[in-house]
């Protein structure tokens, strides 16, 4: 099968980003694309609609105390919770002083009204922070805060800490704060974690975090917010440095074979599970994996992705459904250069297992990607940051038209089957 994806856009950056430097921007409206580079530059990235025509428009920002020689590391951005309004962007850069380097985080937030969202008014409002520590991953988390809700930045770095920052609204800027107060599973680490994914599962208090060491240790918790317990606690050594970890859902396999609903009793509370929940671990020299159903399973269940280790080492990953049938597919990039893509395969009763689905090739190493819908049609773009420039790839119109027509048909179908089996099953019955 062939990629389903072509390539709309390409523009090309002053210089490398790296596998930090990708950023969704949740703006009102269209959405929009934050890239960091190493020579201090971040670019912007939306379609613009000029004389109702879609245009593909990148531009550089001037985010103040970024000074010309710094490095950025990585780049993050969330909106507030809910009533909070406005937009927060957070850069990691380590500026050449000469005889050391010294590594700061700015976060950048305007409380003016009408300007929270305004992102060259937020530009030049900074909180700067010097760190005693290398920055790596910085990424974002909503949690529970004295019942309220709260986003706060998660960063990693080389001193074998995550560390956090929560905004003192009072105050109007950003204040470090014991992880543990928020994240008792990510305290005691057992070395420099590379990525961090949090998942906060719908519907309920709990929330399931994973990380990925230098090590190549990989650890998963089901985490209770509200009583900030570690409910279960998962954990495993890998041979090689990790590049990423990823949480996400798929059906579960009553809900597949016709079930709506899904009841269990868990921990003297009943809840309704109508997903599954998965961790994707990618490596710099093995294959990569998916542990399937991990607060049943743990991390017992595990499913190769095969060949994944063929094209040098894989440095970033997503997961969407390209192919529209409701289950997400598996997106690989490597630093060879190549996109793979990898669908599940049920096994009828059986162990399902996963298979590459197509693969296509790039002029430059993949460095991070992002799945979103940037022309506001209702079909997601894949943004992919490679070691040239940004790419972003859409999906054939007509293509998905006739798969979506096909999904239609079937669905139709099945309706009918089903229809007609209540009904045999009612005449039966009378």
């Amino acid at each position: 099968m062939s990629c389903p994806l072509q390539e709309d856009t390409f523009i090309r950056f002053p210089s490398q980003s790296n596998i930090y430097g990708l950023s969704p921007l949740p703006c009102p409206g269209a959405a929009e694309l934050l890239t960091g580079t190493l020579k201090g530059k971040v670019t912007s990235f939306r379609y613009q609609d000029l004389r109702d025509k879609l245009r593909a428009g990148a531009r550089e920002l001037q985010f103040t105390y970024i000074p010309v020689d710094a490095e950025i590391v990585s780049i993050d951005s969330f909106s507030k919770s809910p009533p909070k309004r406005g937009l927060v962007v957070g850069i990691t850069f380590i500026k050449d002083s000469g005889d050391k380097a010294s590594p700061f985080l700015n976060i950048y937030c305007d409380y003016e009204p009408g300007s929270e969202y305004n992102l060259d008014s937020i530009a030049q409002s900074c909180l700067n922070l010097e760190l005693k520590f290398t920055p790596f991953q910085l990424c974002h988390a909503e949690v529970q805060d004295g019942g309220d809700q709260e986003t706060v930045f998660l960063l990693g770095g080389n001193d074998q800490c995550i560390h956090l920052y929560k905004e003192n609204e009072g105050l109007h800027q950003f204040e470090e704060q014991p992880v543990e107060n928020l994240f008792p599973e990510l305290q005691n680490l057992p070395s420099n974690i590379i990525w961090l994914s949090v998942y906060n599962i719908p519907d309920t208090q709990r929330r399931i975090t994973a990380y990925g060491c230098q090590s190549g240790h990989v650890c998963v918790s089901h985490v209770e917010q509200r009583k900030r317990e570690i409910l279960q606690s998962w954990s495993l050594q890998q041979d090689g440095p990790l590049s990423k970890v990823l949480i996400f859902s798929l059906p579960s396999e009553h809900r597949r074979a016709g079930g709506t609903e899904d009841w269990r009793q868990d921990g003297g509370e009943v809840q309704k599970y109508q997903e599954e929940y998965s961790v994707l671990v990618t490596s710099t020299i093995e294959m990569s994996a998916v542990y399937r159903n991990v607060l049943q399973n743990g991390l017992e269940e595990q499913l190769l992705l095969p060949d994944s280790d063929q094209f040098d080492s894989v440095l970033c990953a997503v997961a969407a459904d390209v192919d529209f049938d409701g289950e997400p597919e598996i997106l690989l990039g490597t630093y060879g250069q190549e996109l793979l893509c990898y669908k599940y395969l049920h096994g009828g009763g059986q162990r399902g297992q996963f298979q590459l689905l197509w693969q296509r090739s790039f002029p430059s190493p993949l460095l991070c990607m992002a799945h979103l819908d940037l022309t506001s049609d209702g079909l997601c773009e894949l943004a992919i940051v490679c070691l040239k420039g940004l790419h972003i790839l859409q999906h054939s119109l007509k293509k998905a038209a006739e798969s979506l027509i096909q999904l239609l048909k079937e669905k139709v179908e099945s309706l009918r089957e089903q229809e007609e089996g209540e009904r045999t099953q009612e005449a039966i019955c009378n």
